[in-house]
């Protein structure tokens, strides 16, 4: 099929838009253009204003106060008709109710270029199988809806906004109910029309690393503002995670695209009720797979300040760290220790007094944590939790024995357990005595 030609200037254009819901405000003084071919994500918190300024660009709503125009045109002007010729829509969410082929679903995209009455050309059909091949279903043509799994529903329903051939596609969370493998297949099937067609695309998102993988531009919305408007690259940050969303997060590059993306690990803790006394330290403790978590819970009762890493997100190390608010640098999890976790760990173990080693069983993805150590065994106290059973650990084909008998050569310290090791630490940084 066709797509539609790049027009000049902005395909759509919001100025200044406010919509009330009674005495809430959904959105308030937003503006924004978006031009032929240019994909832009809307993000934001629930709540944010995303689906409501959608709903305002397809007219579903008006706004307070306020104007909205697409290729040139003020929205109220356009007819229901006119409005589907130049805006394609994918909600949400949307339940089929009748069980009616694939192809005549796909086929309803087509009714704005008919006229009352009409019925459907074979031109028409060829266009609509050719969505259906552009989208992977074309062999699910004769089938009724109801037989089709979640994502292959949401992948029809992109299939009925294509056919519409519409200079300017509108999605609502499109990728919401679908698993990570569809998220990417559903966007990149997005972006082609983008980038190949000239389609303008505003798209609601709640992933941010998906929108900084996908779109031209992200903009930001917070309680009906919008709080940022750029690149991904210029967009994203570790400050905007936190002030927006609440979250703590560490700002990474894909090494292959050098594109922004972001590892969130915990909510923003809560401000304390009075100053917190700032202990010995920091004691920076190694460790994984739930071995260091009695360290770092003992460690913070004794009154040191602490910092952890590199930790996989979702381990319970990992989070034990978060809800003790302990700065600790994260990979991604069951991924190997890259380049960026590793520079974050440095900077914590340059910062550290003490090193303490959990007994964590170590692999290839983890190994990098034992092998970093070496250059600070000779200036900075390094204590290796010793290992109470015999179970296996050195799950690096001896690397893992070899890392851990270098740091013991370099003067690192064996602790037999906890006791021994709070000892150990007490002897080089006296602890201040623990809250009340």
């Amino acid at each position: 099929m066709s797509a539609a030609a790049p027009l000049a200037g902005a395909s759509v254009r919001v100025e200044g838009v406010t919509v009330r819901f009674g005495a809430r405000t959904a959105l308030s003084g937003v503006s924004l253009d978006a031009r032929p071919g240019e994909f832009v994500a809307l993000v934001g918190p629930n709540g944010s204003g995303k689906t409501t300024l959608l709903r305002a660009i397809l007219g579903f709503l008006a706004p307070d106060e306020g104007a909205i125009e697409v290729l040139g045109s003020p929205v109220p002007s356009l007819s229901v008709r006119e409005r589907a010729r130049r805006l394609a829509w994918v909600p949400q969410e949307e339940g089929a109710r009748d069980n009616v082929r694939l192809l005549d679903y796909v086929l309803y995209g087509r009714y704005a270029h008919l006229a009352p009455l009409e019925a459907e050309s074979d031109r028409d059909r060829s266009e609509a199988i050719a969505v259906l091949r552009e989208v992977g279903l074309e062999d699910r043509a004769s089938d009724g809806v109801l037989s089709l799994s979640g994502g292959e529903r949401q992948r029809a329903i992109l299939a009925r906004a294509f056919v519409q051939g519409a200079p300017v596609l509108l999605l609502d969370e499109p990728t919401a109910h679908l698993d990570i493998g569809h998220q990417l297949d559903l966007l990149a099937r997005v972006q082609r029309r983008s980038r190949g067609g000239g389609v303008t695309v505003l798209a609601a998102l709640h992933d941010l690393n998906l929108a900084a993988r996908f779109a031209d531009r992200i903009v930001v919305l917070s309680r009906g503002r919008k709080v940022a408007d750029g690149t991904p690259a210029s967009v994203l940050s570790e400050e905007l995670l936190e002030r927006v969303w609440g979250v703590v997060a560490e700002l990474r590059r894909d090494p292959g695209t050098g594109g922004p993306y972001l590892v969130p690990y915990r909510p923003v803790s809560p401000a304390p009720a009075g100053p917190a006394p700032l202990g010995p330290g920091p004691v920076h403790v190694v460790g994984g797979g739930g071995t260091a978590a009695p360290i770092l819970r003992a460690l913070v009762d004794t009154g040191y300040r602490v910092t952890a890493g590199v930790l996989h997100l979702l381990d319970s190390d990992q989070e034990a760290a978060a809800g003790l608010g302990i700065p600790c640098a994260v990979e991604v999890p069951f991924a190997p220790i890259g380049a960026e976790a590793r520079a974050r760990e440095r900077l914590l173990l340059d910062s550290a007094r003490v090193i303490v080693v959990a007994a964590f069983p170590v692999g290839p993805s983890n190994l990098a944590n034992l092998e970093d150590l070496r250059p600070y065994a000779g200036r900075t106290p390094v204590l290796l939790l010793g290992r109470s059973t015999p179970d296996p650990w050195d799950f690096a084909n001896g690397a893992a024995t070899t890392a851990r008998d270098a740091l013991l050569g370099e003067g690192a310290i064996e602790v037999a357990g906890l006791p021994e090791l709070l000892a150990e630490v007490g002897r080089r940084l006296p602890a201040s005595a623990p809250p009340a």
